[in-house]
């Protein structure tokens, strides 16, 4: 992922909503969100690639998503791929199942929510861990609520949603389409690690090379009936298929 804005524990009904953007190579294949038969439990899309995922639920009572971070280099091709600690937090199993080694991986923001607590981990520049408490949050590829111009304008798109009804947790798509940079905030210091992404770049990312694969939004309310939501693109940009899945935390 490259974009999310997350409220935890903020709203009355909701306990979590999280929304974001992954933003990656079109021709790096994925296959959409749904169940994983290896990982009972487990709803998420998957990497064809290296085999993990980039967000995801676990019916055990766990969520994630993970974004890679600006400013230390380009990926090392010998890491283990971010993909699988996420999905080893998510499925409770595997090496990296209690958030440990962390230097295995090249550089990467990730927040981990449970059902009771919800945490904020990164390696750069060295591996640190902290707890969340209850409030809105933003982040892309830099520091945790950096005021990158795309970071304030969905987290505002969230804390707009969550004012109002806040009835319908697919309206959150339309936050994640913008393609306009906003003007307000501070644009990146640093570039980003794929050379195709521009320096400063809004929430959806059209571009034939690089760009928007998905938005994903998921949604769970105090009593843990949730929903994860996952909208694909195209290389024009341009919807290709929607996927929900509903579980019970």
């Amino acid at each position: 992922m490259c974009i999310m804005a997350m409220a935890w524990n903020a709203h009355p009904r909701w306990q979590l909503v999280l929304i974001g953007n992954r933003d990656e190579y079109h021709g790096r294949p994925a296959t959409p969100l749904a169940r994983w038969q290896d990982r009972p439990g487990l709803i998420a899309g998957r990497d064809l690639q290296s085999g993990g995922t980039w967000l995801g639920v676990a019916e055990a009572g766990r969520a994630a998503i993970v974004t890679n971070l600006r400013g230390y280099g380009g990926p090392r091709s010998d890491r283990t791929s971010r993909g699988a600690l996420v999905t080893d937090l998510l499925a409770g199993t595997g090496r990296y199942a209690d958030g440990a080694d962390l230097d295995d991986f090249n550089p990467f923001n990730l927040i981990l929510v449970e059902r009771d607590a919800a945490r904020f981990m990164t390696n750069r520049p060295e591996p640190f861990r902290t707890a969340l408490t209850p409030g809105l949050y933003g982040l892309s590829n830099g520091a945790l609520d950096a005021p990158w111009p795309k970071t304030l304008a969905l987290k505002a798109d969230l804390l707009a949603w969550l004012t109002g009804a806040a009835e319908h947790p697919e309206q959150l798509f339309d936050a994640l389409r913008q393609e306009q940079l906003p003007e307000a905030g501070i644009t990146p210091a640093s570039p980003s690690d794929a050379p195709d992404e521009a320096a400063a770049s809004p929430i959806f990312i059209r571009n034939p090379l690089y760009g928007t694969r998905c938005s994903s939004i998921i949604a769970i309310d105090r009593d843990g009936r949730g929903s994860i939501a996952e909208r694909r693109f195209d290389a024009a940009g341009e919807s290709v298929g929607t996927s929900i899945e509903l579980f019970r935390w």
